[in-house]
């Protein structure tokens, strides 16, 4: 069975949305995957349904040739390993061209992330950081929220006001894909919460924030002008790192992505167990997690490098502190 390309993959994508739940930014990512490789196709003179596996990997040298990362590389098999597995169970072909290729892999960058004391600092300095009271507040009950739940920066500025009403001890979040997960709140984060909050229910009349639960902003907890009526997250990325600035934090240092790091990384040190970080951070494998226990590895080599006595052992020729 040969359909067009462009058939091909609309109807692969409209499967992954409606049967795997596929976020918005996957399924954006596999469109233009497969375009390009169809575009490269046609150049010569072939289709998706012809694809072998000789073609896949001459089109991974192709995209290696380009200069493109290994990252992007293995991103582009993995979108065509999905693709050819869909084209299988469809019966558009009788076999799997791609799913013996071995891809380039990712390099395993350890995830940035700030000291506990640095986070202490940016919260310190949200409560401080805006225009007036209600600003204020708002920010801290970002800042509070991101590094108490971990959660994606998508996931706090859309989060629905209705879900937290009521000094909740626990928050539901809506992830990737629209799976939920319950998340446990920390007492500063239920105080920054509950005053943000009386804030944003209570603005002086007329003022823009009352406008903005009057209209679209109503729904969200964090209202905004524009589209979606929720404060975009480009926004609130910049607004993060202005209030590191203040805080003294390098900013260039400081994205949401790394507090959710932050927040991984010292509840581990805390001791608690990947399984429930994986939960809390809402990753669908655990490998994901496990990047966070290569942070702790670096952690502990540094300190046994640096405080260990027998690494910079004592001059035996060198005085005693308790000679007579």
């Amino acid at each position: 069975m040969s359909i067009p390309d462009h058939r091909a993959i609309s109807d692969f994508l409209d499967a992954q949305a409606a049967e795997a739940g596929a976020a918005r930014n996957t399924l954006l990512a596999y469109g233009r995957d497969l375009r390009d490789l169809s575009d490269w196709l046609a150049g010569r003179r072939q289709s998706l349904a012809g694809l072998t596996r000789e073609r896949v990997e001459d089109y991974l040298a192709h995209c290696d040739a380009q200069g493109l990362s290994r990252a992007t590389r293995a991103r582009r098999l993995s979108s065509i390993r999905q693709f050819t597995r869909f084209a299988l169970e469809e019966g558009w072909r009788e076999d799997d061209p791609a799913i013996r290729i071995t891809g380039p892999g990712r390099a395993q960058r350890l995830p940035r992330t700030l000291s506990r004391n640095e986070v202490e600092a940016i919260l310190d300095a949200a409560s401080s950081s805006g225009r007036g009271p209600a600003e204020q507040a708002r920010n801290l009950c970002l800042l509070e929220l991101l590094y108490a739940t971990g959660m994606r920066v998508s996931e706090l500025v859309s989060l629905p006001v209705a879900a937290c009403r009521g000094d909740p001890d626990i928050l539901l979040i809506r992830g990737k894909g629209g799976k939920e997960r319950m998340v446990p709140l920390t007492p500063p984060a239920r105080e920054a919460l509950t005053g943000w909050l009386t804030c944003r229910d209570n603005p002086p009349k007329d003022s823009p924030l009352a406008r903005l639960i009057a209209g679209k902003g109503a729904r969200w907890l964090f209202p905004a002008p524009g589209t979606a009526g929720h404060l975009p997250r480009q926004s609130f990325g910049r607004l993060l790192k202005d209030i590191a600035a203040s805080a003294g934090v390098d900013p260039s240092r400081v994205t949401p992505h790394v507090i959710r790091h932050a927040f991984a990384t010292h509840l581990l040190e805390g001791g608690a167990d990947l399984r429930s970080i994986q939960t809390l951070l809402g990753h669908a494998d655990l490998g994901t997690t496990e990047i966070y226990t290569h942070v702790l590895d670096q952690r502990m080599r540094d300190l046994v490098l640096n405080h260990h006595p027998l690494v910079h052992p004592i001059s035996r020729d060198a005085p005693s502190s308790e000679s007579n």
